[in-house]
């Protein structure tokens, strides 16, 4: 029985340093062959409490939403694209809002982000789509 429970507390360390919920679930489940073990259950019962603990708890969790992947929006995350807000200088809009910007010592397609007005002069990137910059006015 201690010997579950030992396990139990050594995957809630485990799940104080990492951070997620899935060792919490392999906790909760030792804990439960700990308690299987108290009532003198046999020990293929005890790993059957452990089992159905762990996967009740994974199931739960999965239906309520909070092990769902946070899904990062990569086009316009600063953390993966380091060009997003770097200035860029803009010397002319085509009609089409489109334009040709020095950046990086290479020529890049530009265009307007929605609502920004086309003129010359100093503009951030706020996205990067594929090869292409999009840009706002900086002020």
């Amino acid at each position: 029985m201690w010997i579950w429970f030992g396990l139990a507390a050594v995957a809630l360390i485990g799940e104080v340093a990492s951070g997620t919920f899935y060792l919490l679930l392999v906790a909760l489940g030792l804990a439960a062959g700990g308690a299987a073990a108290w009532f003198d259950a046999g020990f293929e019962w005890q790993l059957v409490a452990c089992a159905v603990v762990a996967l009740i708890g994974l199931f739960v969790l999965r239906r309520t939403g909070v092990l769902k992947k946070r899904e990062v929006d990569a086009k316009s995350n600063a953390d993966v694209h380091l060009d997003i807000g770097q200035t860029v200088e803009v010397e002319s809009w085509t009609d089409a809002g489109i334009a040709r910007v020095w950046y990086r010592g290479a020529h890049w397609q530009a265009e307007l982000a929605a609502g920004q007005p086309r003129e010359p002069g100093l503009y951030l990137i706020s996205e990067v789509r594929g090869p292409r910059l999009v840009l706002t006015r900086k002020v």
